[in-house]
């Protein structure tokens, strides 16, 4: 399987990072090739640095490290490469508000992962992953012990979700799967399940199986 990570932001960089630590082969590509294939060389050789149309064209997993806005620029730019693929939204739906935090900016009741996986062409497989930390926590909590942090992700597809619970594991955190796309409006930014929205800290497998079966049940009694 090979994964492929666009865009070498502050998450991209860090799921780069993380994977060829866990002794995960990858791709890496951005806008500025030359800085690509310098960034690839802090790494080893586990990484390669390629185009961003070769990299899609060549991976089975693409992380799309950039912006949710630049996410739905993207997959219409390479609908046709996409077809087949596994493709990971880290994306949280936010802008700053002038006042040093950030706001939604999509309703409330909508996610990120749902839009995209809207405007994906049919073959393509979507899983919501890698956004529910911060930059600095995919870094500082990767390979924690005695127990690893979790990160959680959300959906549709079965096989598509063991193959990027496998890549969360070889980041060096705990996969733990909320269920379906639809539910991951609760692992984006001001989610219930996200480091920066009512979770506010990172959790253990366990910990996260609690607050998950306290949150079905009390959907339940309010059915």
């Amino acid at each position: 399987m090979k994964t492929a990570i666009i865009g070498l932001g502050n998450i991209g960089s860090r799921v780069a990072k993380n994977l060829v630590a866990g002794g995960e082969s990858i791709i890496v590509a951005g806008r500025d090739l030359a800085k690509t294939k310098a960034f690839a060389k802090t790494l080893g050789g586990e990484a390669e640095a390629m185009s961003i149309a070769d990299a899609v064209k060549s991976a089975d997993v693409v992380i799309l490290g950039i912006w949710f806005e630049k996410i739905k620029e993207f997959v219409i730019t390479h609908r046709a490469s996409l077809v087949g693929k596994v493709v990971v939204d880290p994306s949280n739906p936010i802008a700053p508000d002038g006042k040093g935090g950030f706001n939604k900016i999509i309703p409330a009741d909508q996610s990120s992962g749902q839009i995209i996986a809207k405007r994906l062409p049919e073959g393509a497989e979507l899983v919501k992953a890698f956004g529910t930390l911060s930059a600095g926590s995919l870094e500082a909590a990767a390979r924690r012990k005695p127990e690893p942090a979790v990160l959680f992700y959300a959906t549709d597809f079965p096989e598509a979700g063991r193959a990027v619970a496998k890549l969360i594991a070889a980041s060096g955190f705990a996969p733990v799967n909320v269920g379906g796309v639809d539910q991951s409006v609760r692992i984006e930014a001001f989610g219930d399940l996200n480091e920066y929205g009512k979770l506010g800290r990172l959790v253990t497998s366990k910990e996260a199986d609690a607050i998950i079966d306290r949150a079905r049940a009390s959907r339940l009694q309010s059915a």
